[in-house]
């Protein structure tokens, strides 16, 4: 960033002076920065006196841009909020100051000169119609001082030589989270460590189902239930906890962290939409898994325009028959029950005529995957997230109970769905986190043991460059997703929050592997090796549960209306 004209002063130590006034200080201008792009994409998009959906798709690198902005300056605030609460704990030390240092240099920096939407996308202020003028706001001395001064070398290697110091830790630096949920860390990071990291490659490797051993462990440890009511069987605990849990199995193996999603998305539809005895009937069988479910949404030609679908739910006298295809269904064979999506309105074409099942079907085996009358399924075969295995699914006159239409009403389903997507994008930021941290675990072990030119890669300035950016994205990435989670536990509406939680934490998870895996050089490349398994199970992140894209729209629409 342009300074005052006068040479920075030479660095004499890592950490800068008075850092907690100098990062609290870069906050107000960059909400200024913020509520001007705000303005600025609102005007190219607004027809008369309403933004136009037209309008924000013909400008759509300018509004997704802006959900990038936003997100950038809600993680410094998060990250503010991270260290300061630490200050007053009197836990905020050398290796938390580092990363908060790190973060507001390197974030400050990208909001002025470009931020990294994906590889081959690069969002620059003046996409968003501003000029040099309204980039000075951001020429305030504390933010001229954090990009100088805040991510240096000297900074990312010294921290560094904390994270080695302190390998013993379970992460790097102070989560912030209270002890009950930091027991709840330790317990599950523990069984993954034990009974899911030894495995996990094998499993990838051979595309093997995760053991039911495994689904049976995780049901006694409440995996399943653990947000559900304890009235209806579940423990009763806070998305804090769930987000702690998916991170650290899935820092395990992803499919692990994953299998609570789907009984996740269950429970929350039946909460949110079902009947009295639909609660009764289903939210303690979710809770113990006696009852695995999986979500059946989307649709070979509709992907993420769910209002779209074709798949077709008939009335034959108290129950429906379900004729059509979907496909990307996880876990399919071996559940139970489907949170099924199908058209109940055959007069319509958007979502007003969606309604949501809990379709009965049988376990399926290895010889039998699909063995209920009226469907049929294929696997399809995929680079990573194979512990749970996708599939096509085809239904033809599938049977239903009237019963088990959700909630006893027609025309609701998409309005149902939508009221999951929150968790389920809470609990997806959750597990890229947990991705994220896999990737620099084996990556932090490789360069520590790894020797060229008579000494190991962590020596050299670029290898630990890397890895001392993995530990700030993380933390970035973490520290926003436990906050999407706490407002959605005070019962606050939290759609922008999770989307910009797994919109972030996405993109760190996947740099973490890319970067893990070429500080693993060629050996990297090799199926052997555990950071490839990462590679491959960080990339489907950012396209899960709402695709990037998908993310930066609903965070736009948002803001601009």
């Amino acid at each position: 960033m342009p300074h005052d004209g006068q040479t920075p002063p030479t660095q004499t130590a890592v950490i800068l002076d008075d850092l907690l006034g100098l990062t609290a200080a870069t906050l107000p201008p960059l909400t200024a920065l913020l509520e001007t792009a705000t303005a600025r994409v609102k005007a190219l998009v607004t027809e008369g006196d309403r933004v136009s959906g037209a309008l924000v798709e013909q400008h759509q690198t300018a509004a997704h841009g802006l959900a990038w902005v936003a997100t950038y300056v809600q993680s410094l605030r998060q990250m503010q909020a991270w260290a300061e609460g630490l200050r007053d704990k009197g836990t905020f030390g050398e290796t938390e100051q580092l990363i908060l240092q790190i973060a507001f240099g390197e974030y400050l920096w990208q909001l002025y000169g470009g931020i990294q939407m994906n590889q081959g996308e690069m969002l620059r202020l003046q996409d968003l119609g501003l000029d040099q003028s309204d980039m000075r706001a951001m020429m305030e001395p504390a933010v001229v001082t954090l990009t100088q001064q805040g991510n240096t070398q000297a900074a990312r290697t010294r921290l560094v030589e904390l994270m080695q110091e302190h390998s013993a830790n379970i992460i790097t630096g102070a989560s912030g989270l209270d002890d009950e949920l930091e027991m709840i860390r330790e317990q599950f990071r523990r069984y993954a460590v034990e009974k899911v990291e030894p495995f996990a490659h094998d499993w990838h490797l051979n595309d093997e189902l995760i053991p039911l051993e495994v689904i049976d462990e995780l049901a006694e440890m409440g995996v399943f239930g653990l947000t559900i009511p304890e009235e209806y069987g579940g423990f009763g605990l806070s998305k804090a906890s769930m987000c702690v849990v998916s991170e650290e199995l899935s820092r395990g193996y992803i499919g692990v962290g994953s299998l609570g999603t789907r009984s996740e998305i269950a429970a929350e539809l039946i909460l949110a939409g079902g009947t009295e005895a639909q609660k009764e009937k289903w939210l303690p069988q979710l809770a113990s898994a006696e009852t695995l479910p999986t979500a059946v949404f989307t649709e070979p030609n509709t992907g993420s325009d769910l209002g779209s679908l074709r798949t077709r739910a008939v009335k034959d006298g108290d129950d429906y028959k379900i004729t059509g295809n979907k496909t990307w269904i996880t876990h399919a064979a071996r559940t139970h029950v489907m949170t099924l999506l199908a058209r109940t309105d055959p007069e319509t074409t958007d979502y007003k005529g969606l309604s949501m099942f809990l379709a009965e079907k049988t376990p399926g085996t290895d010889e039998a995957p699909f063995p209920t009358e009226g469907m049929t399924g294929g696997e399809i075969d995929v680079l990573g997230y194979r512990g749970m295995k996708e599939y096509e699914l085809a239904f033809d006159n599938f049977h239903v109970k009237g019963e088990n239409l959700l909630g006893g009403e027609e025309g609701k389903g998409f309005k149902q769905l939508m009221e999951t997507f929150e968790s389920a994008r809470i609990q997806t930021a959750a597990r890229a986190v947990g991705v994220g941290q896999s990737a620099l675990d084996i990556s932090m072990q490789y360069a520590q043991d790894r020797k060229q030119f008579g000494k190991p890669l962590i020596a050299f300035p670029r290898v630990s460059g890397k890895l001392a950016m993995m530990a700030v994205e993380l933390t970035i990435a973490r520290q926003l997703t436990y906050f999407s989670a706490f407002e959605k536990d005070e019962g606050r509406r939290c759609d922008v929050e999770a989307g910009m939680a797994k919109l972030l934490g996405a993109r760190v998870a996947w740099a973490a592997a890319d970067n893990g895996l070429q500080i693993h050089g060629g050996n990297g490349f090799a199926l052997e090796y555990k950071i490839s398994r990462v590679l491959c199970d960080a990339r489907i992140l950012n396209i899960f549960e709402g695709a990037a894209e998908i993310q930066a729209q609903v965070i736009a629409r948002r803001l601009l209306n």
